[in-house]
């Protein structure tokens, strides 16, 4: 019997675009701009590559297509990235957030998703933490 031929679904969330810069010097609050800016560059010198504005939230690096081991079902989705949000900083380093859980204990201040690490500001966290993280996920994709 023949593998089951995997199918690209077709998220919401694309790339655009749309300056990165523009998005980031109209957000209000001005910590989570200027918090916005330090993730901007700490996530382009990480991977090398410019910055894409998905759906007009999202700021990301690089296109990835990931497979559900489950479903087989493909998605292109980006291959780190952050989107400042009103109540946090959503950043989308890996595909599992848990991969990273030594890390995550010497943090600081932070929710996690299953792909996701909440952050409400780079001051309540340590840095070069985050950046070692950033850095362990470019180096894994």
């Amino acid at each position: 019997m023949a593998g089951k031929k995997s199918k690209l679904a077709v998220i919401k969330t694309k790339p655009t675009s749309s300056s990165v810069v523009d998005f980031i010097n109209n957000i209000t609050n001005e910590q989570k701009r200027k918090d916005s800016f330090v993730l901007l560059e700490m996530m382009k010198k990480a991977t090398g590559e410019e910055p894409i504005l998905w759906s007009n939230s999202i700021i990301g690096f690089g296109i990835k297509r990931f497979k559900s081991p489950a479903t087989g079902r493909e998605v292109d989705w980006l291959k780190i990235g952050f989107a400042p949000r009103k109540t946090n900083l959503s950043v989308y380093i890996s595909v599992g957030i848990q991969e990273h859980v030594a890390a995550l204990q010497k943090l600081g201040k932070h929710k996690t998703g299953v792909g996701c690490l909440y952050i409400n500001k780079l001051d309540d966290i340590d840095v070069k933490v985050l950046k070692e993280m950033i850095d362990t996920s470019v180096s894994r994709k």
